[in-house]
């Protein structure tokens, strides 16, 4: 199947599942593998001691982030490795949910549904006061991408496309950096932005590729991965950003944040969190150490 195709699909299951639709464990496949820490064995609460495993939410329609492999079923990328290795370190198991589109991410945590969500999901004061974070990604580098026929100038500020037509993912923290740059169009004595919400990033890249919109706005690994694979696509714009860490998300006060964060300190100190990166060409997005909740707003 062609990739463009393969969007297309994938855009269509998103806006056909209803919110929490798939609830069976889903697998995954991890590209590095962990020894188990006895001591942060001992951090895990005692209700998912007694389980045996921790349940992940995510929307699996991002690579590099989240996807499904050529079987359609089987998980990998970034933030499955992230969250399995975790699980390797905490010594217990991770079994996996597709939550159905980003949007029910939140609330599926409110609910608790899930134990954890990951799903490039930036952490903001906004989503602060409905769910946890820890913080384990940079997110400071977002991309444009258009058809390579468009002959777009490349441009590292919105304002050099005030006026223009470009998309972003519902939910996303895209939409808002584009509704604040389109006033900033305005103020400018500019004409705004013509801003087109997607289901998703697959959904958008494929309006690019179809021509429906001549660019859209996400994470810069997700669209260069996108773009090496349709040829006719290419990254446009590269926008430096001040945002917080993509971050695993969490019920609000839940007991198995201090494991996790534990377990994400320990994989960055031994170096196996570099590898993971690395393994998906995103080793420039690491951090130091992972930070919880009100310490990344410091």
């Amino acid at each position: 199947m062609k990739f463009a195709q393969r969007l297309t699909l994938l855009a269509l299951a998103a806006v056909m599942t209803p919110a929490f639709a798939a609830e069976n464990a889903v697998p995954s496949e991890s590209s590095v593998h962990v020894e188990a820490d006895q001591a942060l064995h001992k951090l895990l609460p005692a209700d998912i001691l007694k389980r045996g495993y921790i349940v992940a939410g995510t929307n699996p329609n991002t690579p590099p982030t989240t996807f499904f492999k050529e079987d359609n079923k089987t998980l990998a990328g970034r933030e499955i490795d992230v969250m399995n290795a975790v699980g390797e370190r905490l010594g217990i198991a991770v079994q996996w949910r597709d939550t159905g589109g980003f949007d029910n991410i939140i609330p599926g945590l409110k609910t608790g549904r899930y134990d954890v969500a990951l799903s490039n999901i930036n952490a903001t004061q906004a989503r602060l006061k409905q769910v946890d974070f820890v913080g384990y990604y940079d997110a400071s580098r977002l991309g444009v991408i258009a058809q390579k026929a468009a002959n777009i100038p490349a441009f590292s500020s919105f304002d050099a496309i005030c006026g223009q037509q470009i998309g972003a993912g519902a939910g996303t923290t895209q939409v808002t950096r584009l509704e604040d740059a389109s006033k900033a169009c305005e103020a400018a004595g500019k004409k705004p932005l013509n801003i087109a919400v997607f289901p998703d990033r697959p959904a958008g890249v494929q309006a690019v590729v179809s021509g429906r919109v001549p660019m859209f706005f996400g994470p810069i690994e997700g669209l260069a991965w996108q773009a090496n694979l349709v040829k006719s696509l290419t990254v446009v714009g590269e926008i430096h950003v001040d945002d917080k860490p993509v971050s695993v998300a969490f019920p609000k006060d839940s007991p198995l944040e201090p494991a996790v964060q534990a377990a994400l300190n320990s994989l960055i100190k031994d170096g196996s969190y570099q590898k993971i990166l690395d393994h998906w060409n995103i080793g420039f997005g690491a951090l130091k150490s992972a930070p919880r909740n009100e310490e990344m707003f410091r």
